[in-house]
């Protein structure tokens, strides 16, 4: 009797090993253009949690989880979908993490997503008007609305006691929502926005529009593009005229490489990128390091969208986007029990009994609304050739 407990035991395994289901994610995001060199840390934060939950065995008994990696270019349209439709229709991934920047990502949605029914988690897309896009229930974000950034600037601007700025933008969904969201809010409350400017990524000489914005004036040049082109090209350009030497940098233009690249003359600047103090912020920045890659803007944020796709796919015991994308509010917030980065499989097991998350992640996930961040800020100032933190809004 006890060796035929045994064998029967041995082939159940067998058949939970069998019949484990493969589940892929797309992690679809700018690994060439204007944030090339954000990219592999958020990669890399969502390839974390992928890895610990397949680990665990924890999901949708026993099911692996591999990573399917797709270019979006940040920039090109035409080319984040040729990306996106591939892995749906050829390597049938389950559900997205991604895009990235907010243009790709919305022609990601309405070309590709909508039409064939995949949940979109994206970490970094901020534009305002994705919050009303039709979506089908299958978009959701980890990073902040733009809508929420504007303030954010606003009330740091003030506090510094700048009543006036010249604004450039890159000239995409992304900086055209940024920089309203900015002129609105500032001129609201009581600054005034001497110019606002859109600039074109990827040229080599930016001295004419640098001479417009130079010729309004104002106490700084708030610069809403991308750190790894017409961003840097445009405070280069200004340093070199002597026309600014101090900039307000928003999220796009928050990374390492932009001071390694300007030098000592990019210190006492200052900006946001979307962060937080929180348990889990500290949790994540330690795995990440222990993996091997760093804690950068928006990697917390794609820890927390593919946690979020699969536990929303455990709460609703299927893998398929159709399924899955209605659970995705429930696992985000309360009530349940929290999980934090390094706890997926503890989340895992407490939704296979039945039981509720309310999960808090890297980035202290809330999301509200349309299925986006409620919104925490992470005050930059540019100091010592490095961006340090000076506080938490």
């Amino acid at each position: 009797m006890k060796k035929l407990l045994v064998a029967t035991a041995i082939a159940a395994l067998m058949s939970t090993a069998v019949n484990a289901e493969t589940i892929k994610l797309g992690v679809i995001l700018g690994y060439t253009g204007p944030i090339e060199s954000l990219t592999p840390d958020m990669a890399a934060g969502a390839e974390l949690a992928i890895k610990e939950v397949s680990e665990s065995g924890a999901l949708l008994g026993g099911a692996k989880v591999v990573s399917v990696r797709g270019d979006t270019t940040c920039t090109d349209s035409a080319a984040a979908t040729a990306a996106t439709e591939r892995l749906v229709t050829a390597d049938k991934i389950n559900a997205i993490v991604g895009g990235d920047c907010s243009g790709v990502t919305t022609a990601m949605l309405q070309n590709v997503a909508l039409a064939n029914g995949i949940v979109m988690i994206s970490p970094s897309a901020t534009s305002p008007a994705l919050s009303s896009i039709k979506d089908n229930g299958l978009f959701f974000r980890t990073a902040p609305s733009d809508a929420r950034q504007g303030q954010v600037l606003t009330a740091i601007l003030k506090d510094k006691g700048i009543k006036s700025a010249a604004l450039t933008y890159t000239n995409n969904d992304y900086g055209k929502g940024l920089a309203n969201s900015i002129k609105t809010n500032f001129e609201k409350s009581g600054g005034k926005i001497t110019i606002s400017a859109a600039h074109e990524d990827g040229k080599a000489d930016y001295t004419a529009e640098v001479g417009a914005l130079a010729a309004a004036g104002g106490d700084v040049l708030i610069v809403a593009g991308y750190l790894d082109q017409g961003g840097k090209g445009i405070i280069q350009a200004a340093l070199d005229t002597g026309a600014f030497d101090r900039f307000v940098l928003p999220d796009g233009m928050i990374g390492d490489s932009l001071p390694m690249a300007i030098g000592k003359d990019l210190n006492g600047s200052f900006g946001t990128v979307p962060g937080t103090d929180s348990p889990g912020a500290a949790k994540f920045g330690e795995m990440a390091k222990a993996a091997g890659f760093k804690a950068g803007p928006f990697a917390s944020e794609s820890y927390d969208a593919a946690a979020l796709i699969m536990l929303a796919m455990q709460a609703s015991g299927s893998s398929k986007s159709k399924m899955l994308k209605d659970k995705v509010l429930d696992v985000a917030n309360a009530p349940g029990t929290k999980i934090y980065p390094g706890e997926l499989a503890k989340g895992l097991k407490i939704l296979a009994k039945g039981g509720q998350v309310d999960y808090v992640g890297a980035s202290a996930v809330e999301l509200i609304g349309p299925g986006e961040s409620a919104g925490n800020y992470r005050e930059i100032l540019v100091s010592g050739g490095k961006n340090t933190t000076a506080r938490f809004r």
